[in-house]
């Protein structure tokens, strides 16, 4: 007996044990009791359990009104999410778990709504200008309850105007509008116009609950005190950049226009811009710029300018010849030469074969009328000023016929038979002469017998002697230049030899003449039909 109540006993106290190891069955909340959350944004409410294998969940509102939500069942919880946030989720959320059939347990938490997402919106309007009537406008946007807001307007330190809305039942969010209007003074330009929004909402805990915007008092104007700013200056070097600056004061800001005044007196439009930048200035580039600015609003215009002096060493713009490069004698020439440059260059113009100190130059231009061919030859142009000098130059040819033409004779003019002799013929001209020989026959006629400068005959004979003719031609004309050429035949007295060719030399030249006469006289006599001597020689008397 003894034995079994003991065992009975120790039964009792492992169930006790056992008892004791598990867990309760228990549940919460989370967030626990209260929570504020802003309409828009998402909230998740979380229903836990302890001490239960498979709990159900269930959860329902205040009045059994929509849960406004999705809930999601898990194993040990259960959530409750809404996405977004809106008016009807303002209530008391209530969870209930079963644990079997029998265990059930149950808690609420409680959902506060708001929407103050905002800083306020400032609108002033219309455009100010002193003197005039302004209206200001403050917007709170997507407010809830609205029915607790309160808006101050304030100029400066001081409140223009203060408004609640605890009149207007507020049900869902709104955007609550407050305006004002007073007169605009003139020294209430740029002040600050001050907009306070507050949401004080007794018992919610959730920031800020005050929100401020604030905007200056910008009346129309303008423009005024226009002006031109240049960087690095108004007096640039050539290849530098140049960025001039439009300034001015306008309000709205106003629109600018750049132009510029050409050499021909007219205006060249050149940007729409505050700022007009070139990368790399040429002389070309100097001139008056006109900065013109304009507010559309005030109907306003006004206008600077700035005149641009590019500065460098010269570069020429021309050096050229008149009609041409390629003259011909006797023609008018003008030969020109400008360069560009700041300060203006110096310009020397001359003949470069002649020097800078044996010939005038001239500034920029030289006039050859009824040109010669001494004239021709390279001129150079030389521009000067403080930051360098630049030189140039340009060939005149002038075109002549053959002048100047001679014979020169190796080794002489008159040569023994069986020697070598030779004859060069010189001539000037542009383009160069061309040189070819002749020879005069007895019968008085001539024949070509070659087409360069120097005739040289080897190993002369008695046949060779005679008269040589050169005759030098371009296009433009010829000139002939003629030797008596005297062979000395080979004999055993050479002393003996000399009178002889001498006197066969002077009959030659005498009978030469007669000859021509004679064949002249011949001539005539088969025309006339008659010859006679006396008459012939009376007609050349």
């Amino acid at each position: 007996m003894l034995k079994e109540m003991g065992r009975t006993s120790q039964d009792v106290v492992i169930i006790l044990c056992l008892l004791m190891t598990v867990k309760a069955f228990e549940m919460e909340i989370v967030p626990a009791n209260r929570i504020v959350a802003q309409i828009g944004e998402t909230l998740t409410l979380t229903c836990n359990t302890t001490g239960c294998a498979s709990p159900s969940f269930s959860w329902r509102t205040q009045m059994d009104n929509p849960l406004g939500g999705t809930v999601n069942n898990h194993k040990t919880y259960s959530t409750l999410i809404m996405n977004p946030v809106r008016v009807v989720n303002s209530h008391d959320y209530l969870c209930t778990v079963f644990c079997g059939e029998k265990d059930k347990k149950e808690k609420s938490i409680k959902v506060e709504i708001y929407s103050f997402p905002s800083d306020p919106v400032i609108e002033i309007s219309p455009s100010l200008v002193s003197g005039e009537l302004a209206t200001v406008i403050c917007k709170i946007p997507n407010v809830y309850p609205s029915d607790h807001l309160e808006v101050l307007l304030m100029k400066g330190e001081h409140v223009l105007f203060e408004k609640t809305f605890h009149e207007e039942v507020s049900t869902n969010v709104e955007t609550k509008t407050v305006a004002y209007s007073f007169n605009l003074k003139a020294d209430d330009i740029g002040k600050e116009i001050t907009c306070v929004a507050k949401l004080p909402i007794a018992d919610m805990d959730f920031e800020p609950k005050e929100r401020v915007t604030s905007k200056k008092l910008n009346a129309d104007f303008g423009p005024r005190n226009t002006n031109i700013t240049a960087s690095p200056g108004k007096y640039p070097m050539e290849g530098d950049p140049l960025k001039l600056t439009c300034v001015t004061e306008s309000n709205p800001p106003a629109q600018i226009v750049w132009r510029k005044h050409l050499a021909d007196e007219s205006i060249q439009h050149l940007i729409e811009n505050s700022t007009l930048f070139i990368p790399q200035v040429h002389f070309t580039d100097s001139g008056l710029y006109l900065c013109e600015v304009n507010n559309l609003v005030t109907n306003k215009t006004e206008k600077a300018a700035m005149n641009v002096a590019v500065q460098g060493a010269p570069k020429f713009t021309e050096l050229s010849i008149e009609p041409s490069t390629t003259v011909q004698e006797g023609e008018n020439v003008s030969i020109q030469c400008s360069a560009d440059g700041n300060p203006p260059p110096k310009i020397i113009l001359r003949r470069k074969s002649d020097g800078a100190d044996t010939r005038p130059y001239s500034e920029g231009r030289i006039l050859l009328p009824s040109v010669t061919f001494l004239s021709g030859g390279n001129y150079e142009c030389v521009a000067k000023n403080k930051f360098g000098e630049s030189e140039s130059e340009i060939t005149l040819n002038v075109e002549y016929g053959p002048r100047n033409t001679m014979i020169s004779i190796i080794p002489a003019a008159v040569v023994k038979e069986g020697e070598t002799v030779t004859m060069e013929c010189t001539s000037s001209g542009n383009p160069a002469p061309l040189i070819s020989w002749k020879k005069k026959e007895s019968s008085g006629e001539s024949e070509k017998i070659f087409k360069e400068a120097t005739l040289t005959i080897q190993n002369i004979k008695i046949q060779d002697l005679g008269l040589y003719e050169c005759e030098a031609y371009n296009k433009f004309g010829k000139e002939e230049k003629s030797v008596n050429l005297l062979v000395q035949g080979k004999l055993e007295g050479t002393d003996q030899m000399i009178p002889l060719i001498i006197a066969f030399s002077s009959a030659a030249a005498t009978a030469v003449p007669v000859v021509a006469i004679l064949i002249y006289l011949s001539r005539k006599a088969k025309i006339n039909g008659s010859y006679s001597l006396v008459k012939a020689l009376r007609l050349k008397v």
